[in-house]
């Protein structure tokens, strides 16, 4: 009997032993939470809903469980089979593990003595405590309705030397009605909107008189000659945008008596009101060796036809001089469905570095190479995009129209952004265009 008694205990002891452990939200989920979705997931950030308490997470466990099985969520939409990407935000497969198994566990909370520290977020910024704050000086009227065309408004950074900046971040007063934020660096001397006055909300004259010749004609819009293009970027806000965040060495160069210009485009929701956006940056604690400049392969040429379902754009950027490519940004609108870069070096090699066949327009991510490319001299950048312009596509305004270049969402773009490193002392024009035509071209 004491033979019996023993060996059944043993195989309590062996079942309790290989028992799977209940998977709670303090010990198990929280972690992998905090790791991957509380930067969006929490109050003042552009998540719906916050995870950072078990009281405010339980009730979307069913969710996040179908969320992360699709992985819809974290959204990432490169082809993993061209590049690597050190903002990857694919979950591994043992944390998508431990999601569905607490969802499945009945979502349980278990002891609060087994969570994980809770990470120090600076209310109000991605970036830490910002070194200076510039804000819009007054309030922004934003209709309850209507088409509301660009707005850019000029702040002087009142910088009385050269500035270089290491992180910094656009920040909307009302993510309501901010569809995105691009704030530019004009730098002195630089004549793009000459005509704006600081702190007022500007529409270059070129605009609003295309803008009436269209409507008087029943002419179809044109691209903008007057917006962008004319600066440096330094730093932008968009659905999924993340900060711009540079390594120790590298940096954005805002020169003295450099004014800031930011291009807001807000959309009517039905109510009227106001908006103050802010940048915050951070300065480098050390001159840098490298500028981080912004450059752009785009086409604003095309027509999309009703209907086709995989209308193709394409786009290049010779490189006039070496760069070393930091990151890439596809940029279309509704109608985007799939976005590739390609570089053919001056050897005749050819690489892909970027494919995003799932194109997804609410989600405006920037892809950090895991290893920063040498881009030298002479090498082609190509940018191939596809539009969907079918009923099949549920984000389509109107499967009937024919689509152009336009700054509305329910028109299109086709923009390949990247971010390039290059010595302190070269500019976006001596990459861009051939040494003749910079000498008398306007500088970005």
């Amino acid at each position: 009997m004491r033979l019996l008694g023993l060996c059944l205990g043993s195989a309590v002891l062996a079942l309790a032993a290989t028992a799977p452990q209940q998977v709670t939200f303090y010990k198990d989920a929280l972690p992998v939470l905090q790791k991957n979705c509380q930067t969006c997931h929490r109050p003042g950030e552009s998540g719906p809903m916050s995870f950072i308490s078990y009281e405010t997470t339980r009730p979307w466990a069913k969710a996040i469980k179908t969320a992360v099985l699709t992985k819809k969520m974290p959204p990432w939409f490169a082809d993993p089979h061209f590049g690597k990407f050190a903002n990857d935000r694919s979950l591994a497969q043992a944390d998508i593990d431990t999601l569905v198994s607490w969802a499945d566990a009945g979502a349980q909370a278990g002891n609060p003595k087994d969570a994980p520290k809770p990470t120090d977020w600076v209310e109000g910024w991605r970036i830490g405590k910002p070194d200076q704050v510039i804000s819009m000086p007054a309030a922004v009227n934003v209709p309850a309705s209507g088409t509301i065309d660009y707005q850019y408004i000029v702040i002087p950074t009142g910088f009385t030397e050269d500035k270089y900046v290491q992180l910094s971040e656009a920040r909307p007063g009302n993510p309501a009605v901010v569809h995105h934020i691009i704030a530019f660096i004009r730098e002195p001397g630089n004549p793009w909107l000459k005509d704006a006055q600081p702190g007022v909300p500007f529409i270059p004259r070129e605009r609003v008189r295309r803008a009436e010749n269209e409507a008087k004609n029943g002419e179809k819009h044109k691209q903008s000659e007057d917006g962008g293009g004319f600066g440096d970027f330094l730093a932008g806000y968009a659905p999924g945008t993340l900060p711009n965040i540079m390594k120790p060495g590298q940096a954005k160069l805002v020169k003295a008596g450099s004014d800031l210009v930011l291009q807001m485009h807000y959309t009517a929701n039905g109510k009227a009101t106001t908006d103050i956006s802010r940048i915050g940056i951070v300065f480098a604690t050390e001159k840098p060796t490298e500028r981080i400049l912004t450059l752009a392969a785009a086409n604003a040429n095309f027509a999309i036809p009703p209907g086709d379902s995989n209308y193709q754009v394409d786009a290049k950027l010779t490189l006039q001089d070496d760069a070393t490519l930091i990151n890439l940004l596809p940029h279309m609108h509704f109608r985007g469905k799939s976005f590739e870069y390609r570089v053919t070096y001056p050897s005749g090699e050819k690489e892909t570095l970027l494919d995003v066949p799932h194109y997804d327009f609410n989600w405006q991510l920037t892809y950090d190479l895991a290893q920063p490319k040498l881009l030298p001299k002479g090498t082609v950048i190509e940018c191939t995009a596809h539009y969907d312009n079918s009923p099949n596509n549920p984000y389509n305004p109107d499967p009937t129209k024919e689509v152009h270049f336009g700054e509305q969402t329910w028109e299109e773009m086709m923009i390949g952004f990247m971010d390039v490193a290059v010595p302190m002392n070269k500019t976006a024009m001596d990459l861009m265009r051939p040494k003749k035509a910079a000498q008398s071209g306007p500088g970005l």
